[in-house]
């Protein structure tokens, strides 16, 4: 079976490598010290403080696999400065009918998403829907909750 590909800018790659690195030095020896310090307070069966500082070992170790996965496999694109198509790198202002809203999207790679700054992924419907489309374009996303229509009004 061939291995997914993550698309990421050259950003987003330095990014999770400086995230991972973190993950693996700093917050991995924090935690090991929180777990050594709640062992000393005997009993570990009744010991919240040790429970909980193995839970975020775990929680961080799965975030080190998955980052290193996520790098080992990335496909790095250009930056595209063209303003005259979407693509991952664009910032989108959408108008959405059915709310009357406006919207900004900035298209990212699966890595570099992050919806409370209104970076999408370029797998994601919305994200999926608007690439390779122009100004003026309507384009049909179908999301989990149905279908909805987007107007691009600018690409920057």
């Amino acid at each position: 079976m061939a291995e997914q590909q993550f698309i990421m800018t050259q950003k987003g790659y330095d990014e999770a490598v400086e995230r991972l690195k973190y993950l693996q030095t700093v917050k991995r020896q924090e935690i090991v010290d929180r777990i050594a310090e709640a062992r000393s307070h005997g009993d570990l069966s009744e010991n919240a403080e040790y429970d909980a500082a193995r839970n975020e070992q775990a929680a961080n170790e799965g975030e080190i696999a998955e980052l290193d996965y996520k790098i080992k496999n990335a496909t790095i694109v250009e930056v595209n400065s063209d303003t005259s198509f979407v693509h991952i790198g664009s910032k989108v202002r959408v108008y959405d009918e059915e709310l009357d809203e406006e919207e900004v999207y900035e298209i990212t790679g699966t890595t570099e998403s992050n919806a409370m700054e209104n970076k999408i992924s370029n797998e994601s419907p919305v994200g999926a829907a608007l690439l390779r489309h122009k100004v003026g374009d309507v384009v049909k996303v179908n999301a989990p909750d149905g279908e909805y229509r987007l107007t691009i009004k600018e690409i920057s």
